[in-house]
C-alpha cells in the first residue's frame, strides 16, 4: 500500500476536525495541550489523533500548514471572483479573522518552534498570494501604485493589535486601512 492513498471521507473529516481543534487549543493554551485533550475534543479517540500525526511536532506542522493552504486558497478564490477587489476582501477577512485569533503561531513562536521549519513554504506561499492580489488590484487602477508587499503585510502584521479593544474595532480598523490602499486623485500636501 502506497501512502499516497487517498483518505476515507470519515478519515479525511477526522484529520480536518482534528487540524481545527487543535489550531483553536494551541492557540488558547499554548502548546503544552494535551494530545488527549485535543482528541476528546475533537470527538475521536487519542490513536486516531497519532495515526494521523505520530507526534505533537507533526501535528504542529500539520496546524501551520493548513492554516496557510486555507489562506492561500480563500485569496486564489478572490482572484478567481473579481481582481479588482479581492485585495480588499482578502484585507478585511484577514484583519477580522486576526480580531479573534488567540494568535497560535505567535504561541509556537513562543515555544521557539520556528514557523518557516516547521511549515516550509508557508511564508513564500503567503507572500505569493498577497502579490498577486496587490499586482491585480493595481492593474486594475483600484489599489495604489506605491503599496507593495512589505507595507500591506505590516498594516495586517499590525492589526493582530485590535484584539481586546472592543467589538466592531476590526471592521473600522479594516475599513481606514483599504480606504489607504485604495488608488484615489492624489491631493497635495
Amino acid at each position: 500500500m502506497g501512502t499516497d492513498r487517498p483518505l476515507r471521507a470519515d478519515a479525511a473529516r477526522n484529520r480536518a476536525r482534528v487540524l481545527e481543534v487543535a489550531y483553536d487549543l494551541f492557540a488558547e493554551q499554548g502548546l503544552a495541550v494535551p494530545i488527549d485533550e485535543i482528541a476528546r475534543r475533537a470527538g475521536v479517540g487519542p490513536g486516531t489523533v497519532y495515526r494521523h500525526f505520530p507526534t505533537k511536532e507533526s501535528l504542529f506542522e500539520a496546524v501551520i500548514s493548513d492554516r496557510v493552504r486555507s489562506i492561500v486558497d480563500n485569496a486564489r478564490a478572490l482572484l478567481a471572483a473579481d481582481p479588482t477587489t479581492a485585495i480588499f476582501e482578502f484585507v478585511r477577512e484577514t484583519v477580522r479573522s486576526g480580531s479573534v485569533d488567540h494568535g497560535m503561531v505567535e504561541a509556537l513562536g513562543g515555544y521557539g518552534i520556528d514557523i518557516d521549519a516547521a511549515a516550509p513554504g508557508a511564508e513564500a506561499a503567503f507572500l505569493s498570494v498577497l502579490a498577486d492580489l496587490i499586482a491585480a488590484g493595481q492593474r486594475a487602477g483600484t489599489v495604489r501604485t506605491d503599496v507593495g508587499v512589505a507595507e500591506v503585510k505590516a498594516l495586517l502584521t499590525m492589526c493582530k493589535a485590535s484584539q481586546g479593544h472592543g467589538e466592531g474595532v476590526a471592521d473600522r480598523l479594516a475599513s481606514v486601512i483599504l480606504d489607504g490602499l485604495r488608488a484615489q486623485a492624489r491631493q497635495p500636501e
